[in-house]
């Protein structure tokens, strides 16, 4: 693993750049992405949200550019400037168009919310029957393949988010994965092995293993990113993904030229 993809930092719910960059170069690898959270929906919910979490990328990433130039030259480490976005489906024009005029590195996409409600939230959710609980699942792959389909990032985020919530453990069918795994096999966007949660309560890797089999008997590539927010995540991180990686004996695909 000489790159990590996916990290972000304070401009939006990370830590300082340049702490980031250090426990990167410090994990031994040659290239760090910080890829910050982003939403560029004209949706009146979704954008009350943003406001909430104080996400403006949209309206800072020049500033943040700078910083990573400025960064990039304290360290011997390659500094990526992306993008993490909401993705909607009905967003998709917007995101096109932020994504064309920004020219970041790379961008990539994530579904977070079902019912306008971010999938981490296990009491809005666990309130729900459990048919009602396969809907959601069911449209959050719906959610998955329409990213894979719209092919507007290079990397799609933690691709089985809601395997983190219990509410939804364990309710995604072997048939939702094949069907993802197709989709992301016709697809430029490369799904990534994200140890957000490795490491602590949920204890597994996005995607889990039975998705993982699904999209390499598909053929489907992938990249990597330990989707750290504070420093002393990476290190530990990194050390998971290599372990699963060296395992199974993949090569993961480096989606910015070295």
């Amino acid at each position: 693993m000489n790159a990590d993809y996916h990290t972000h930092s304070t401009y939006s719910d990370g830590s300082f750049l340049w702490s980031m960059c250090r426990a990167a170069e410090d994990a031994g690898l040659d290239a760090v992405g910080i890829a910050d959270h982003c939403n560029v929906s004209t949706d009146e919910g979704r954008a009350s949200r943003k406001k909430a979490m104080g996400f403006n990328l949209d309206l800072t990433y020049e500033r943040r550019r700078e910083g990573i130039e400025r960064i990039g030259e304290r360290f011997d480490l390659r500094v990526f400037d992306a993008v993490e976005m909401d993705y909607e489906p009905d967003d998709e024009g917007t995101i096109e168009a932020f994504l064309e005029e920004a020219g970041f590195d790379y961008a990539i996409g994530s579904v977070h919310f079902l019912d306008g409600v971010n999938v981490h939230v296990e009491s809005y959710f666990a309130e729900k029957p459990e048919a009602e609980r396969r809907e959601l699942v069911d449209r959050y792959f719906e959610k998955l393949v329409a990213l894979a389909d719209a092919e507007l990032f290079e990397i799609a985020a933690h691709p089985d988010l809601l395997e983190r919530n219990p509410a939804f453990r364990g309710l995604a069918t072997d048939e939702h994965y094949r069907r993802a795994a197709e989709a992301f096999a016709d697809s430029r966007t490369v799904p990534e092995i994200n140890a957000g949660r490795a490491l602590d309560e949920y204890g597994e890797l996005h995607p889990n293993s039975p998705f993982l089999d699904a999209l390499l008997d598909a053929g489907v590539e992938v990249t990597v990113g330990t989707d750290s927010h504070e420093p002393d995540a990476i290190g530990p991180r990194v050390d998971r993904i290599e372990s699963e990686l060296s395992e199974r004996g993949i090569e993961p695909v480096e989606i910015v030229e070295p």
